[in-house]
């Protein structure tokens, strides 16, 4: 039997989830959780063979918490599924060295087989975001620019990106303002959401 966490903050989409699944002869969920923060402490208890994370999850999300898993369980395989097939999440996936990467749209069977695919050891990317990652714009920023979104995107205030990269406070809100109307955002919070979607901040 191939032992499966699932983490899925949508009761209804987890219940779905953990029924299909439990419809295959060879596959058994031994533990379902809502939360990505509770993802490394069940899994060191249950010990499964692969994860299937939900990417959005409360607590931590499931790229982060993957990350982890391979640090702490290096037996348990990952399986990342996803709603919204965005080129630079599946970037920032295949950085994270994930094992799988499907939208939710696929039917059960396709889930099933590509859960048996990640523990024969190969690598499962769903066919349309992987076209779509490798067809995805490039960065309208400059390669400056890019670095005072990454800090802003850290947490650091202008004046602490103006230290870290010797600049003027002033310089630093103009790169920002500029990156902001580059990016067709509403606000830095929007060109940074913009930028992790393409992949430009990782």
């Amino acid at each position: 039997m191939i032992r499966i966490l699932l983490a899925e903050d949508m009761n209804m989409v987890r219940g779905a989830l953990v029924a299909l699944l439990s419809l295959e002869r060879d596959l058994e969920v031994v533990c379902e959780l809502e939360r990505g923060d509770e993802i490394i402490d069940a899994a060191l208890k249950v010990r499964p063979d692969i994860a299937v994370i939900d990417i959005d999850l409360p607590g931590l999300d499931g790229l982060s918490a993957a990350v982890q898993l391979r640090e702490r369980l290096l037996s348990c395989k990952t399986l990342m599924l996803t709603s919204l097939g965005r080129p630079g999440t599946l970037r920032r996936a295949l950085a994270a060295e994930v094992d799988g990467y499907l939208l939710k749209d696929e039917s059960p069977a396709e889930l099933a087989y590509a859960i048996r695919r990640v523990i024969a050891g190969q690598r499962v990317i769903d066919s349309k975001l992987a076209l779509a990652s490798w067809s995805g714009a490039q960065s309208p920023l400059t390669e400056r620019e890019t670095e005072v979104l990454r800090l802003a995107a850290e947490g650091s205030e202008a004046r602490e990106i103006a230290s870290a990269l010797h600049l003027s406070t002033g310089t630093v809100r103009n790169y920002l303002t500029t990156v902001v109307v580059k990016l067709n955002a509403r606000n830095r919070v929007d060109a940074i959401r913009i930028a992790r979607d393409a992949g430009w901040l990782v």
